[in-house]
């Protein structure tokens, strides 16, 4: 595609960054990178996820930097990891040795060890506080003693160890796993997603989707736009995974370099499969996992997963189709698409011009 040179486009441009540096300083007032970290930690999670980075630091800075732009927070810390080199990749991590911080299932009222609420805005009235306009240091420093001092009543849990619902449903046969693909994880960040993509590249494309794109699919999939589940959520999980790599190549000889935050979905989906001549009900899993606590998209990614992984090869549909779901959730494709908009098309318009006139003067001849 041409463009027509612009003249005195490098002094228009450099008036244009000045006055954006203006707009974010004009106030006097700063927000400490440390305040938006602790603040706006589901802010900083969801840029983390859709960066593909897991930095808390280099999240809020982008935000700050942005203004608060999700989809310019993510370019940002996107094009920084970017230049960063790859020295390790982690060894496997189970989830199911997570520390626990919040566990729930909408299949079952009592699973084993129990459910967790933990921290969710799900009970919550949806009433706008307005207590907050004048809140400072000192209410914030009664609300957090007042918690800290509260009677603690133990219990006997290890919420490192807590056994998966899945186990339970295998165990009672009715459901059946799929044997482990041990192959070498494709990765999208050092290869371009080729389709028909692994579910390799898929769970990678889904975790790091736009949240609300992410969000919108998995509805439109529950709505009919694809094999039409409906998932039951068997089992969510919040908590810390610890990391670790294998730098000497000796079996055992991992690694710890710490935690991270995570929110793990396992949804079941009823389904028939043929067994001798008849149909038995089963049950099949789609697989959610994002960083930090970010529910809502770890279930519409578990659906996403499910509807590409068990699609229906005779009957079209948008949400089982992995090309058109892949790159379309992606922030940092789609918005720099949308963005290019915005640049000089000067030559292309001028010739569609040309050549709207000259049909319209050939019309005008007759």
């Amino acid at each position: 595609m041409a463009y027509v040179a612009v003249q005195g486009g490098q002094e228009a441009i450099k008036e244009s960054n000045e006055l954006l540096e203006y707009m974010r300083s004009k106030s006097r007032k700063t927000i400490d990178v440390l305040d938006i970290k602790e603040s706006l930690s589901d802010l900083v999670f969801q840029v983390m996820s859709e960066a593909s980075l897991y930095d808390e630091d280099l999240a809020a800075l982008a935000i700050k930097q942005a203004r608060g732009s999700m989809e310019e927070a993510v370019f940002l810390l996107r094009a920084h990891r970017s230049t960063l080199p790859r020295l390790y990749y982690s060894t496997i991590t189970e989830p199911s040795k997570m520390e626990v911080k919040r566990r729930i299932s909408a299949s079952f009222k009592d699973i084993p060890m129990g459910q967790f609420l933990g921290m969710a805005n799900d009970f919550k009235q949806r009433f706008l506080n307005f207590d907050l306009v004048d809140e400072d240091e000192k209410k914030l420093e009664e609300i957090a003693k007042k918690y800290e001092k509260r009677e603690i009543i133990e219990k006997d849990v290890d919420f490192s160890n807590l056994t998966k619902v899945v186990d339970y449903l295998e165990e009672v046969g009715l459901i059946k796993r799929k044997e482990n693909d041990d192959r070498t994880p494709d990765d999208i960040t050092k290869k371009a997603i080729s389709f028909p993509s692994s579910r390799s590249e898929r769970l990678q494309s889904l975790t790091r989707g736009q949240t609300g794109a992410v969000i919108s699919l998995g509805y439109a999939e529950i709505r009919g736009f694809g094999i039409g589940s409906h998932p039951n959520i068997g089992e969510l999980r919040v908590g810390d995974m610890d990391i670790t790599v294998n730098i000497s190549g000796e079996e055992d000889d991992d690694y710890y370099i710490g935690q991270i935050e995570v929110t793990e979905v396992e949804s079941f989906v009823s389904t028939s499969v043929k067994e001798e001549d008849k149909f038995i009900k089963t049950f099949e899993i789609g697989y959610g996992l994002c960083f930090g606590q970010n529910e809502s998209k770890a279930i519409a990614m578990s659906i996403l997963d499910h509807a590409l992984e068990c699609k229906n090869e005779d009957n079209y549909a948008p949400t089982g189709d992995d090309e058109f779901v892949l790159l379309h959730i992606d922030s940092v494709e789609s918005q720099g698409f949308i963005s290019h908009l915005k640049l000089p098309h000067y030559v292309t318009f001028q010739s569609l011009l040309d050549g709207m006139r000259k049909i319209k003067g050939e019309k005008n001849e007759k």
